[in-house]
């Protein structure tokens, strides 16, 4: 197990916690909105600030149906669909661009989570540190060795995928990696119970794959970041 270097921080143990504030597509689309996530972010502590990066037509059908607590709000399918909606948050390479310049004044490490090939790319150019798994996508591992050719490190969320799903993605990663990605624990719904997030899923993942840990959080209460950090995540997010 080693530590981990992404720009001047070190992540590992014995170092402090890598804090990863999530922005995702919070921004609906607006610089504005964006740099005031990068802004909430940096007022936080935040070592980075992560958004999203996708091309829609590359990920969902047109057809495709919004989940419930999209509906709940962001109204509903005959209103916008969940395509409608996903075209108004993609982030173009100028936007990408002019967030990491704000980012690099702000002095936040700028992370992105990619969903599809070409949004790796994107990312490769604009000289992304690090890369982030989404749960979605921890299965999905012709992406996934396309990221990890990069040789950047990886932080790798686990929500909803079995162990031998986890061991696959573990030995893909390890065959261009090494040692250089964080399993991050994380349970698949919003807002997760706390009696769902099973913190100890850290200490087997440690374990058995020999690998820095961390948290992915769901939940809306201010007690399992405190927990996971005792139990030596190396990353929150």
């Amino acid at each position: 197990m080693k530590n981990i270097k992404i720009r001047n921080k070190t992540i590992g143990i014995g170092h402090p916690l890598f804090f990863i504030a999530e922005a995702g597509v919070n921004h609906n689309g607006s610089l504005k909105n964006a740099f005031k996530l990068i802004d909430i972010a940096k007022n936080a502590k935040a070592d980075a600030v992560k958004f999203q990066t996708f091309n829609t037509d590359d990920i969902i059908l047109k057809t495709a149906p919004k989940s419930k607590y999209h509906i709940r709000t962001t109204g509903s399918d005959e209103s916008q669909t969940w395509y409608e909606l996903l075209k108004t948050q993609e982030l173009s390479f100028d936007m990408h661009k002019k967030i990491i310049n704000y980012c690099n004044k702000k002095k936040i490490i700028f992370l992105s989570t990619p969903y599809d090939i070409s949004s790796v790319d994107l990312l490769e150019r604009v000289g992304v540190p690090a890369y982030k798994i989404a749960s979605t996508d921890n299965n999905n591992l012709p992406l996934i060795e396309y990221i990890a050719k990069k040789k950047k490190p990886m932080f790798i969320s686990t929500a909803m995928a079995s162990m031998e799903e986890i061991k696959e993605t573990v030995k893909c990663v390890k065959k261009y990696l090494q040692n250089k990605f964080v399993l991050l624990q994380c349970t698949g719904n919003y807002p997760s119970r706390l009696s769902d997030t099973n913190l100890r899923v850290m200490k087997t993942y440690k374990k058995k794959f020999n690998c820095l840990v961390g948290y992915s959080d769901h939940t809306q209460e201010i007690i399992n970041p405190i927990a996971a950090t005792a139990m030596e995540a190396s990353v929150y997010e």
